[in-house]
């Protein structure tokens, strides 16, 4: 810390005092500062440089958005809802019910994300919630999204959760009775075989849907759970996929259907530093769906070290001379998969890379330049990346193997997106690079476009209904 940083610190500290509280700022906070450490010891442990430029600040990046996904445990639901309930006239007598006695109400769509207990890394979250009101009051609706956001930013399981927010409401809203549906959505792990990339689960998720009730909705069987079933049908929800009792709920994430233990070579100060992460986010490391946690983050994040992966070229050269322009037309390899991570954030992105260049018509066997340029994208995937600078790599690699013409196109999703504060759900990132002719020929690279446009597209979120 330089001087001016030293001073600053203690006018905020001095200020504090007046005030009656001493509340370090947030880069200075004891919690920050533990994070910052241990990501510092793990970025060595994927043999990276931590004082290389874009990952110099990733440090703190991670702490930051960590401690902004588990503010949860920070959060009390009493103070969202007992300012938010209103007086409501209901319909005591006659036939029916509606407004605050009796009347259903049913919020859809509310979209989260938690962090998965069991690997460390986000899962998206579709909540559904409904309620019967009594005693002739509501909560304000945005509420409803307030309180499941209190459970949902924390470490979690979807069951756990879905119950969390159901009991939660019950107690302070004192309704009849409340239901709750949650949609899970988990993305796949990836693979370092190059080849089992092309599996069609490989950019799947793992999707759940749970679901909690108490009081009147405790039995879900009933004509009222019925009823609020159809108006999530309403929207597309396909309730025939709802788990019940817990089934297949235990083992959803899919780091628990490999093993966890820790290989001879993995450093044991790379997992205290996971666990040091667990206690600075408010958790106790020791509890039981926690204990096998730092052996499978460190699995998932060693699949991106900066390790000597071997791009298989297979003696391609599709080098050509000026005069073989003309006869040359478009080749395209689309829909490759990738995976990466993120090196601002250390979370996943994934998705597919298009490849267009130009060559003599039956130069090369289709097999062989599928196999080069699945190579070429598996070697840039599997590190920490940006997907700009992955996209150019791959271009930049491939353009002296095919005499230089070659467009290349990356579409992906990112879970940073959705992860930290601006929780962009659905959102998707296209990158180009084109070299060569690409560059000045526009109709060449509409044409490439169009292939793409007409192929299978990617779908970067996790499409819902389930």
């Amino acid at each position: 810390m330089d001087s001016s940083d030293e001073g600053h610190l203690n006018l905020e500290l001095e200020v504090g005092l007046k005030n009656g509280c001493i509340e370090l700022p947030f880069e200075h906070q004891p919690e920050t500062l533990a994070i910052q450490d241990a990501v510092k010891l793990l970025l060595q442990g994927l043999r990276e440089d931590v004082n290389r430029e874009g990952i110099k600040k990733t440090p703190f990046r991670v702490a930051k958005a960590l401690r902004e996904g588990t503010r949860g445990y920070k959060q009390k639901v009493k103070e969202f809802v007992q300012s938010a309930l209103f007086p409501e006239a209901g319909l005591d007598e006659g036939v029916g019910q509606a407004g605050g006695v009796g009347g259903l109400v049913v919020v859809r769509d509310l979209d989260h994300y938690s962090y998965c207990e069991s690997c460390l890394l986000p899962f998206h979250v579709r909540c559904h919630i409904g309620y019967v009101p009594s005693e002739q009051r509501v909560l304000g609706l945005s509420k409803f999204s307030r309180v499941a956001d209190v459970f949902a930013k924390r470490l979690q399981e979807p069951q756990r959760l879905a119950d969390d927010i159901c009991s939660a409401l019950q107690h302070w809203v004192k309704p009849s009775g409340v239901a709750v549906v949650l949609q899970c959505s988990h993305i796949r792990f990836p693979t370092l075989d190059v080849d089992s990339l092309s599996s069609s689960s490989h950019h799947g998720f793992v999707k759940l849907m749970v679901s909690s009730g108490s009081g009147v909705f405790e039995d879900e069987s009933s004509d009222l759970w019925g009823e609020f079933l159809s108006l999530l049908k309403f929207k597309g929800v396909k309730t025939q996929a709802l788990c019940r009792n817990g089934g297949s709920v235990r083992e959803w994430c899919p780091s628990l259907k490999s093993s966890s233990k820790l290989s001879p070579e993995e450093d044991t100060e790379m997992v205290s530093a996971v666990v040091s992460i667990l206690k600075s986010l408010g958790e106790d490391p020791s509890r039981k769906e926690l204990i096998a946690t730092p052996a499978r983050f460190l699995k998932w994040m060693m699949n991106f070290q900066n390790a000597n992966l071997e791009m298989k070229l297979n003696g391609f050269n599709c080098v050509k001379s000026k005069c073989e322009i003309s006869e040359s037309r478009l080749h395209c390899e689309l829909n490759l998969p990738f995976w990466s991570m993120c090196e601002h954030h250390l979370l996943p992105f994934y998705g597919v890379v298009h490849i267009g260049y130009f060559c003599a018509e039956g130069y090369i066997p289709n097999s062989t330049a599928t196999s080069l340029m699945k190579s070429i994208v598996h070697f840039y995937g599997f590190k920490l990346q940006v997907q700009e600078r992955m996209t150019r790599q791959i271009a930049e690699t491939l353009s002296p193997l095919v005499g230089g013409d070659v467009i290349v196109v990356a579409e992906a999703g990112h879970t940073c997106m959705i992860s930290r504060g601006i929780e962009k759900f659905g959102s998707s990132t296209a990158t180009i690079a084109v070299l060569g002719r690409f560059s000045n020929d526009g109709s060449a690279r509409a044409a490439f476009l169009d292939k793409i446009h007409t192929a299978t597209a990617l779908k970067t979120d996790s499409s819902f209904p389930i």
